[in-house]
C-alpha cells in the first residue's frame, strides 16, 4: 500500500480538534474521544473486519502506511492520531479499506497539530552496513523476514568507532525514532562476537522500531513487558543472553 507521507494540502482548514468546538450548523458540540492502541486497533479491526497488527510511531515522514501479510494488515501510524476525533479515523479505516480516497479531516488535524512533528528534517545519516567479520544488511534481511514479515524499514547502520563506546559494553545497539535509524556499535565486529549474538543485537533494535515506545501514564515504557515477550521469542535468546553474561 502506498504511504501517506508528511505533507500539508492546501484545503482550508476546518477548526482546530485539540478542543470541544460548538457546531453553528447543528447546535451541537463536537467531542473528543481519545483512543488508546488497544481501542483504535479494535476499531480498525471492526470497520476492516479482518486482524489487525497496529504500531504507533512518532516517523515524521511517513505518517501513514499499511501492507498485509499472513493475513494480517499491519498498520504503522503516527502517535498524535490516538487524539483524532470520530472523522479522522472513519477517515483513516476507509483509506485502508479502499485504499483511496480523499481524507479533508485526516489532512486537516495534521495541519492542526503539525507542532507535534519536527519542523527540523532528520539529519541525513551514512549507511555502512558491511562489517569485517558480520553483515548487519544480511542479519537485518534475514530478520525482518522471519519475525516481521519484511515490515520493519529502518535504515541501520554501524556506528562510529570510539573509546568511550569500547568501555560501556552495554550500549551494543540503539534506535531513533526520529531518523528512524538503527545503530550498532562497531565493537561487535569482531571474530570473537558470535553471529547469533550480534543477531540478537539487531533483533532488539528492529524491535524498537517495530513497536515503537508506549506510553506508561506519562512515562515513556522503552522495555515494557509486552517488549520483553517478544523479545523472548528470538530463536537464540538464551543463548544470546549466556553469552552476553560470559557463560556461553
Amino acid at each position: 500500500m502506498k504511504k501517506i507521507k508528511n505533507k500539508i494540502s492546501s484545503e482550508p482548514v476546518s477548526g482546530s480538534l485539540n478542543y470541544m468546538r460548538n457546531n453553528a450548523a447543528n447546535g451541537q458540540l463536537d467531542l473528543l474521544f481519545s483512543h488508546t492502541e488497544d481501542s483504535l486497533r479494535h476499531y480498525l479491526e471492526g470497520r476492516l473486519n479482518r486482524p489487525v497488527f497496529l504500531v504507533l510511531t512518532e516517523n515524521v515522514t511517513s505518517i501513514l502506511s499499511a501492507r498485509m501479510h499472513d493475513g494480517v494488515l499491519r498498520v504503522r501510524l503516527h502517535r498524535m492520531f490516538l487524539n483524532a476525533d470520530s472523522r479522522v479515523t472513519s477517515e483513516i479505516a476507509s483509506y485502508l479499506k479502499n485504499r483511496r480516497g480523499a481524507m479533508p479531516h485526516f489532512w486537516s488535524f495534521l495541519r492542526d497539530n503539525k507542532e507535534q512533528l519536527s519542523q527540523k528534517p532528520p539529519k541525513k545519516i551514512p549507511v555502512r552496513t558491511a562489517g569485517k567479520f558480520h553483515d548487519l544488511g544480511e542479519l537485518y534481511r534475514e530478520i525482518n523476514e522471519e519475525y516481521f514479515g519484511g515490515t520493519v524499514n529502518a535504515a541501520i547502520t554501524w556506528g562510529l568507532r570510539s573509546p568511550r563506546f569500547a568501555v560501556r559494553k552495554r550500549t551494543v545497539g540503539s534506535y531513533s525514532e526520529r531518523s528512524n535509524t538503527i545503530r550498532i556499535n562497531p565493537v561487535l565486529d569482531k571474530k570473537t562476537v558470535p553471529r547469533y549474538y550480534a543477531a540478537f543485537v539487531v533483533y532488539h533494535e528492529m524491535l524498537h522500531a517495530a513497536m515503537g515506545t508506549p506510553l506508561r501514564g506519562k512515562r515513556r515504557s522503552i522495555h515494557s513487558r509486552e517488549f520483553r515477550k517478544r523479545e523472548g521469542f528470538f530463536r537464540d535468546y538464551e543463548r544470546a543472553m549466556a553469552w552476553e553474561r560470559g557463560k556461553a
